[in-house]
């Protein structure tokens, strides 16, 4: 590392990509000096001042610390394997493939590098949800009996995005079961049923829908709730039972005001549309905790294990969906 700061490179060139780019650069300790991959790169990097490199030379260059591989889903496991073996902390996106047995070959690939490995599941990172946790893992609550995730994108992803993102319970449902391991800890049984409510979702053999009921190997019951369009905005909340009370966390709305009136009562404001909005923070977290591992101040609070075994749970639910039948793990 050059002085107090982080050097890091970024793979890719997507959304993702700009959104974390966008980041390191307001990140204390961080500093961006190259973006790599895509059509997009250069302009990306000449965006925030950084090099654009081809992914090889990233990954070989000195001047390198960290990489965040924000590259499209197929390549997430070999762009680990190689920033890892290139000596780089590394921030990568989920999924870490869309198969499961690929992960597991990634994770004895990175082998004793694995604790310099952090899984973007955002959520972790988010102030609200890690509070809930903190919380539950103190007691206050008691043993945890039920979780109840509600998941609604305001609208579907592009239909060119579909085939690609590896469907509904990987692309999107895998930051739920994440959210519920982290939480309850480990899950031994899935039961999904998926919903077809947009043709053009289902014409690509995807769903716009899905409910899912899960049981931790402590006992406890998951309800997860997942729709890709949402009419009020972008609906994130959960609620955690237990003896002792619940824990609960709701919609951030645009701004902080409640209104009643003749025509309704408690009315607030549409939720936040974006996810990058809703979890701004979460995101500059993440970098954050890239920064920490690099330094070899923290292990990873996301690890490639966790990413292997929400992946795991997501192609269960595919399963069980599939054949509406329990998935046990």
């Amino acid at each position: 590392m050059s002085g107090d700061s982080v050097r890091i490179a970024i793979i890719g060139s997507g959304k993702m990509a700009s959104i974390h780019a966008a980041n390191v650069t307001t990140t204390s300790g961080a500093r961006l000096v190259s973006v790599a991959g895509g059509s997009g790169a250069a302009a990306l990097a000449g965006r925030f001042g950084a090099q654009s490199m081809t992914v090889d030379e990233a990954f070989a260059s000195d001047s390198v610390d960290a990489a965040i591989i924000a590259s499209p889903n197929a390549f997430h496991a070999d762009h680990t394997i190689a920033a890892a073996a290139a000596g780089k902390a590394v921030l990568v996106e989920k999924p870490v493939d869309l198969d499961l047995a690929r992960a597991d070959e990634c994770l004895r690939a990175v082998g004793d590098a694995a604790d310099r490995v952090v899984v973007a599941f955002n959520r972790r990172f988010d102030p609200s949800f890690a509070e809930v946790r903190r919380r539950v893992v103190t007691g206050e609550i008691g043993d945890v009996a039920q979780l109840v995730i509600v998941s609604r994108d305001p609208a579907p992803p592009p239909l060119a995005y579909v085939p690609g993102s590896g469907g509904l319970f990987r692309d999107m449902t895998i930051h739920d079961l994440d959210m519920a391991r982290f939480l309850v800890g480990d899950i031994t049984s899935v039961v999904a049923v998926g919903q077809s409510l947009d043709p053009d979702i289902a014409a690509l053999g995807d769903y716009s829908g899905a409910m899912l009921t899960l049981t931790a190997a402590s006992g406890a019951i998951i309800t997860i709730v997942n729709s890709r369009s949402n009419s009020f905005g972008y609906d994130q909340r959960l609620e955690v039972f237990g003896p002792l009370g619940t824990l609960a966390v709701t919609n951030s709305s645009e701004d902080l005001i409640v209104r009643s009136g003749g025509s309704s009562v408690d009315s607030a404001s549409r939720v936040i549309s974006h996810y990058s909005d809703r979890y701004r923070d979460a995101y500059r977290a993440e970098i954050e905790h890239l920064c920490a591992v690099t330094r070899r101040e923290t292990p990873s609070l996301s690890t490639l294990a966790d990413g292997r075994e929400a992946l795991a749970l997501a192609v269960a639910a595919g399963e069980s969906a599939r054949t509406g039948e329990v998935v046990r793990l």
